[in-house]
């Protein structure tokens, strides 16, 4: 195991990604997105969101009760409860990495979820964000595993985002995205982890509306204080 080598809390996060079946630099990406930042390498082990955030993969302690333990803050537990989450919903939506992601992020695998506004200008979605972070870190599709099949569209991976700053795929500069927008990867076997943790569709009885509707939704949902939802995954 060397993967990540140079990347803050590297062995915990490739260990945890192992074990769950994860290609690590997809994991790890998600740390850098969680607690790291735009341009971020890797994450840190912090507590956030008001207190409920916990640890490197900032999970919540309003969602889950092993936020609420000491086991959140060691950074090799926090990173397989994460990743052993993102297994399950990887498993949920057969493989979709962008789906499976922006359930992890919006509890629905349409939804934008958390924007992330980068240096060069580009505003991205939880999903899109946490690929532009894998692709920095030397992802790549291939190195997903077998069975996995690349979809790209042609038409790049990030979508449209409201606002003046928005960004679409061709005038986001990285574009080694373009091939990651749909890319599918197998699991060994389904996640002992539960996958609906996050729904904040389906816990506010919002499963019948569209995503546009429930992305608004979450975006009221958003703490403009620290950019994070209120679910801890920012």
């Amino acid at each position: 195991m060397n993967a990540l080598s140079g990347i803050r809390f590297g062995p915990q996060i490739e260990s945890a990604a192992r074990a769950h079946g994860l290609e690590p630099k997809l994991l790890a990406a998600v740390a850098a997105q969680e607690t790291g930042g735009p341009g971020a390498s890797s994450g840190a082990n912090v507590v956030g969101d008001h207190g409920h955030g916990r640890g490197l993969f900032q999970i919540d302690d309003r969602w889950h009760a092993f936020a609420g333990t000491p086991a959140a803050m060691d950074p090799a537990k926090n990173a397989d409860y994460a990743a052993g989450m993102l297994s399950g919903l990887l498993s949920e939506y057969h493989g979709n990495v962008k789906e499976a992601l922006s359930a992890y992020n919006a509890g629905s695998p349409t939804a934008t979820g958390t924007v992330t506004q980068w240096a060069d200008g580009s505003r991205l979605g939880y999903a899109d964000s946490v690929l532009r972070h894998y692709a920095g870190l030397g992802g790549n599709p291939s190195a997903l595993g077998g069975g996995m099949a690349a979809a790209a569209t042609g038409a790049g991976s990030a979508a449209a985002v409201t606002g003046p700053a928005s960004s679409t795929a061709s005038s986001t500069p990285a574009a080694a995205l373009a091939p990651l927008a749909n890319f599918q990867i197998s699991l060994p076997q389904p996640s002992p982890y539960p996958t609906q943790y996050r729904s904040y569709a389906s816990v506010s009885g919002l499963d019948g509306n569209g995503p546009q509707q429930i992305d608004t939704l979450m975006t009221n949902l958003i703490d403009g204080a620290d950019g994070n939802d209120a679910n801890g995954s920012s």
